[in-house]
């Protein structure tokens, strides 16, 4: 067995169990370099604990050591100092327990460091001195030393006075320190920070069991892996020759924050002594101390009573004005961050994830855990794994749009229809539409074969199997995510909906029986059908607008309108359909809230996912309606000729290009997708930059200038910066899940969409994390094991992306009707292969004739209109031909083979790729086994010293 340890590995000769060796068995090795991924295991290793205490003591140099620690051992003595303040009254609170002073630098040990040099104490007057630096900073309290670990916001005209004292005493009960502080800015606003003690920090880390490093790891090693460790390490000294990979982020640049070289455990303070405490300010980092802050803000009462409690009723109630934890210090500096390093995690993430020119590197997963929490970085890792499988997506996409444009001049289709000169086409409108001939289609028809060619089926194939391999794949990538960020054993806390408690109480008072509550969740239902009425009612709208604008535009008095009146039809059509889009989703926002309170959910979990369930299918309808419209309706019941079927008697329904209907769903797809990305990006990061200027404006209109911007404690800067938004997380999935269904659900129709979803998530990663970073205030750090609600969401549009892809092919493009003409009625009839020249005389095959004497409008001769009907002159005329059934035959069996075929090869990928590797499997297995063997070891270490201690005899070996 051997101990990593940074960079260098110590190998144990063990009999026994795993850390119960003698420094006589050490094999020695070269005194190692402490690195920084294993500087909170150093306390505990069990090889050299001499030589790791030197090290461990100038990795802190301005910090007090810390005593051997036990349950029970630090106690904290609080001291209520009454001062004055502007008339008013103002508690401060010290805790002789910590006395250890912070680094102004938070977590100096894990940021960048070019060399760790041993440093001289420095004199008490400026220790002071630093005191005073470290609190004008914003980050601690006046003394210097507590670290502000929440803050609260309220005013002080605010009537809720006496709610808010009781809420401060019992905040003071649970073991919280507050100091009050007023703005700088608005005398009316007053700030309260907060402090969580030692002792509080482990009476709440037990209660939540959160998980500690407690021992360094240990591998098992034996002949294979051993001969596998010398081959990687050839390995790597090879592709150290070989020219670096330019998205990876240098070593040197971020501190290595993988807290992966320690087991864990639930953190015990009768078992104190297990883990690994170097430094007891350093032991919780800053986001579990505000999530324990927290914890205790959501559970402590305000008044008497079940439901009154939590820091959210507060702020709903006017107590408070915010809450949020610190941002731990500025994310700009004076001095570059390659010579004098970052001066804290959000300086450094800023540097490098959040700038544009880092838009193509990997993102800082674990420091993106550490400073926001697991949920939010989950959230990342799934964004970035998305975004680099688009990346095999956009290329076949491009690929297939290359092979179109390429053999666009070639096309036997497109030939015929740019030199069909003599072919005149029946007219498409009513009163005021001309008669064209058919070359005048030849751009359509060269743009449809962009679209629509022999890849089309390839890549719709193609895409129904990447997003499975993408979903697969992704459960194996959050598996290794949860491991290593210690999330295997985690289980979320179900908190209690608070509005739901309300409704019980309500509901026990007025003695309303159950069958209410079934009532409520009829109406729900019936609500939902209603506001997806209205979307069909909307467009319907645009329908109607489409028939109308085509007459008009037929007529139009400029003649590039009137010559293209069907594509201004289509462009108008699409920007008005846009506009109803974004206003309806406003409004069902609101309507999804509201009723997914009167669905009454037991708890915030079951609340968030049945409203982004809700969210998710009235966008998702909102969104899709008129994309399905053209793709399955458009041109399907017009009639024919002389036969023509009319909306309320008046407007004949629009009828299809004569090159066909793909271009009106490339075009509206296209252009819907374009405008909500952009409109998207413009709402997550025009709409704060627009807030904070605003704020910065009205700061400069009560006198502040931007030297007192500067001077600003942390606090009041992160106050001055927009909240997250209301429902967390959810606006941001809810964006790439539609994104999502627009690149897979009608991939057949516009395969440029994976290229363009890539694009935008480029900048989508940069804009969030530059949002996140810079313009809000620092949310919560929360605790996931996946994404939620969203996973099945996904694979829902799976499914129905196989089922649209398919009538896509079969029904809106010519792909089908090509197929058939080649086999059963062109030139190469029964010959067994296709190529361009079995499709000569499709045109002609796929256009029916109708006499314009019928018409009654003057004209003479012959019109050929798409359709495949007999011609005026057979014994039955205008009926369908023998070829419009075996087209339709052939369209219903391809839709079945198709459904079937991809349907197969998904499910037997799902099945070959496990959801979790079988390595991690078995790490896993064996760390629970050695887990629960060093806990046995730790424990009789504790025995033995204690009897040394206590001068008794005592066993080095296993009773």
């Amino acid at each position: 067995i051997y101990f990593h340890s940074g960079e260098g590995e110590i190998f144990v000769a063990l009999k026994g169990k795993c850390m119960n060796t003698s420094k006589s068995e050490t094999v020695k090795e070269h005194p190692l370099k402490p690195s920084r991924r294993s500087m909170p295991c150093l306390a505990q290793s069990q090889t050299h604990p001499q030589s790791l205490s030197k090290h461990s003591s100038f990795l802190q140099p301005n910090r007090v050591q810390p005593q051997p620690l036990s349950a029970g051992t630090s106690t904290a003595t609080v001291d209520v100092v009454s001062q004055r303040d502007g008339g008013k009254d103002k508690d401060t609170y010290t805790d002789d327990s910590e006395h250890g002073n912070y680094d102004t630098r938070t977590d100096q040990s894990l940021l960048i460091k070019n060399k760790l040099t041993r440093q001289k104490t420095e004199p008490r007057t400026k220790s002071s001195l630093k005191s005073d630096a470290m609190a004008s900073s914003g980050l601690f309290f006046k003394d210097g030393k507590k670290r502000i670990d929440y803050i609260l916001v309220y005013k002080k005209s605010s009537p809720q006075v006496e709610k808010r004292s009781t809420f401060e005493k019992n905040l003071r009960a649970e073991g919280l320190m507050l100091e009050r502080e007023p703005a700088v800015t608005n005398s009316d606003i007053m700030f309260v920070k907060i402090h969580c003690p030692w002792e509080t920090l482990c009476k709440y880390a037990e209660r939540m069991n959160i998980r500690m490093p407690f021992r360094k790891k240990c591998y098992y090693t034996d002949w294979r892996s051993k001969t596998m460790g010398s081959l990687q390490r050839n390995i790597r000294e090879l592709k150290s020759w070989l020219p670096r990979n330019p998205m990876k982020l240098d070593k040197e640049a971020l501190p290595d924050l993988e807290e992966t070289d320690c087991y864990t455990a639930p953190f015990s303070r009768a078992r104190i002594h297990h883990f690994t405490i170097n430094n007891k300010d350093s032991f919780f980092s800053n986001s579990t101390r505000s999530r324990i802050v927290h914890h205790v803000l959501q559970r402590t009462k305000y008044e008497d009573g079940k439901s009154k409690m939590g820091i959210n009723r507060l702020l709903n109630n006017g107590t408070y004005e915010a809450a949020f934890p610190p941002h731990e210090g500025s994310h700009k500096s004076r001095h570059p961050i390659k010579t004098h390093g970052a001066q804290n995690h959000r300086h450094l993430l800023y540097e490098r994830w959040a700038r544009w020119g880092m838009w193509y590197k990997y993102q800082p997963l674990d420091l993106i855990r550490r400073y926001f929490g697991e949920k939010i970085g989950l959230y990342f890792a799934w964004l970035g794994w998305y975004t680099g499988m688009l990346i095999p997506a956009a290329l076949v996409g491009l690929f297939v749009f290359l092979y179109g444009l390429f053999t666009m001049d070639s096309s036997q289709v497109s030939k015929e229809i740019c030199e069909a000169n003599e072919t005149i086409m029946c007219p498409m409108c009513e009163r005021n539409c001309t008669l064209q001939k058919l070359n005048e289609s030849c751009i359509y028809a060269k743009v449809t074969h962009l679209f629509d060619n022999g890849g089309t089926v390839f890549f719709a194939i193609f895409m129904a199997i990447w997003a499975t391999v993408f979903l697969e794949f992704w459960k194996r990538r959050r598996a290794v995510l949860t491991y290593d960020w210690d999330l295997i054993d985690w289980e979320d806390e179900e908190v209690r909906s608070q509005k739901y408690i309300k409704f019980v109480i309500s509901m026990i008072k007025v003695s309303v029986s159950i069958h209410i509550v079934c009532q409520s969740s009829e109406f729900v239902t019936q609500i939902i059908f209603v506001f997806i009425s209205l979307v069909l009612t909307a467009v319907f709208a645009v329908v109607v607008y489409r028939l109308v604008a085509m007459e008009q535009f037929a007529s139009f008095k400029w003649y590039f309108i009137k010559k293209y009146w069907q594509f201004a039809t289509s462009g108008t059509g699409v920007c008005i359909n846009f506009m109803i889009i974004m206003s309806l989703n406003v409004v069902y926002e609101k309507v999804a809230y509201l009723l997914t309170d009167l669905e009454h959910p037991r708890t915030e979990s079951e609340w968030e996912n049945s409203f982004a369930l809700k969210m998710f299918l009235f966008q998702f309808v909102n969104l899709n309606s008129s994309i399905f419209y053209i793709a399955f309706f458009l041109g399907r019941f017009a009639g024919r000729p002389g036969k023509y079927n009319k909306l309320f008697n008046r407007w004949r329904l629009e009828e299809c290009h004569p090159s066909g209907c793909l271009i009106d769903l490339c075009l509206q797809m296209g252009v819907i997708m374009v405008l909500k990305q952009m409109w998207n990006n413009f709402m997550e990061l025009g709409y704060p930059l627009l807030q904070n200027w605003w704020s910065r404006r009205k700061m400069k209109r009560r006198g502040q200038s931007m030297e007192n911007k500067i001077s600003l404690p942390q606090w009041e800067k992160d106050w001055n910066l927009q909240p997250m938004n209301l429902h967390g997380l959810m606006d941001e999935y809810l964006e790439m899940v539609l994104q999502f269904g627009f690149t897979t659900i009608f991939v057949a129709a516009f395969p440029l969409a994976p290229l363009l979803a890539l694009l935008n998530n480029i900048i989508e990663i940069r804009l969030d994390a530059y949002k996140f970073v810079t313009q809000w205030r620092r949310p919560m750090p929360a605790r996931a094991t996946d994404i939620g609600i969203w996973y099945g969401i996904l694979e829902g549009i799976g499914v129905l992306a196989v089922i649209t892809n398919a009538f896509v092919i079969a029904i809106t493009s010519d792909y089908i009707p090509r197929f058939v003409y080649a086999y059963k009625y062109g030139p190469c009839t029964d010959q067994g292969y296709r190529q361009e020249k079995c499709l000569k005389g499709y045109v002609n095959s796929s256009l029916s004739v109708f006499d314009l004497s019928e018409l009654g409008m003057g004209y003479s001769g012959y019109c050929r209109y798409r359709d495949y009907r007999a011609p005026p002159w057979s014994s039955t005329p205008y009926e369908f031909t023998l070829q419009f059934w075996h087209v339709l035959a052939a369209r219903l069996a391809f839709i079945i083979v198709f459904e079937h075929l991809v349907f197969g090869i998904k499910s037997f990928i799902a099945y070959l790729i496990p959801d979790i590797p079988k390595d991690l499997c078995d790490r896993m297995r064996r760390e629970k086994y050695l887990v629960q063997e060093m806990m046995y070891e730790a424990e009789l270490e504790h025995l033995q010293r204690e009897r040394k201690k206590n001068g008794k005899q005592y066993h080095h070996e296993w009773p």
